[in-house]
């Protein structure tokens, strides 16, 4: 079974540097960003099965990287980790289409396991589209 892959994305370097190590140790592919726009250059690259994004950055915030992204990938599977979140700030993320929002620190297993569930709904998502355009063909053709 292929490993599960994901982008980290956090301005501070040294933390992500120490959570990319603990996920490799654990057996995931993973890359990290320090800011938004390396984020979105990296997410054109290649395909992940999670991110894993700073609410609070410099420059372009959480909240814009979200939206570029998934305005470029809409079924990227994207969760916000934070340790300056409001309610307010969840509830934006979750609208616009983040899958979950963790505060820092947070158990590592516990992040891993919701980055195996996102791998695991992007899957899912994948087979969906493929069924939807073998049934536009076949539509289209008259069988």
């Amino acid at each position: 079974m292929k490993i599960e892959s994901v982008l980290l994305v956090d301005d501070e370097v040294e933390f992500v540097e120490t959570l990319a190590e603990r996920m490799r140790a654990r057996g995931l592919d993973v890359e990290y960003a320090t800011n938004g726009k390396d984020a979105i250059e990296c997410a054109k690259t290649k395909t992940f099965d999670a991110v894993v994004l700073d609410l609070a950055m410099p420059g372009m915030s959480g909240i814009d990287t979200l939206k570029f992204l998934l305005e470029d990938h809409p079924d990227l599977q994207i969760m916000l980790l934070t340790g300056q979140a409001t309610i307010g700030d969840a509830v934006e993320a979750t609208r616009l289409g983040a899958v979950d929002v963790f505060e820092k620190p947070t158990d590592i297993e516990t992040l891993i396991e919701k980055i195996r569930e996102a791998r695991a709904a992007r899957l899912a998502l994948e087979e969906k589209h493929a069924l939807d355009e073998i049934d536009r063909i076949m539509s289209s053709k008259g069988w």
